[in-house]
């Protein structure tokens, strides 16, 4: 269905989409997306920073004897 849409049909549709919203309301909308990946940026990179530190206090709890035979 969307492989019809050439960049005429884009640009009509952002045509119709900044008449019915304006522009104001546009920018703010994007401001928001612009907000909403950068809070997701940051959750996924505390994330990973939560996931590291756990592993790196993980310890090695195998008792001395097992150990050699691994």
């Amino acid at each position: 269905m969307l492989n019809n849409i050439g960049p005429m049909g884009l640009l009509l549709i952002a045509v119709v989409v900044l008449v019915l919203f304006g522009r104001g309301k546009i920018s703010s909308l994007m401001g928001e997306v612009g907000k909403g990946i950068t809070a997701f940026k940051k959750g996924v990179d505390d994330g990973k920073a939560e996931i590291e530190d756990s592993v790196a206090e993980a310890r090695d709890v195998t008792p001395e004897n097992e150990k050699d035979k691994a």
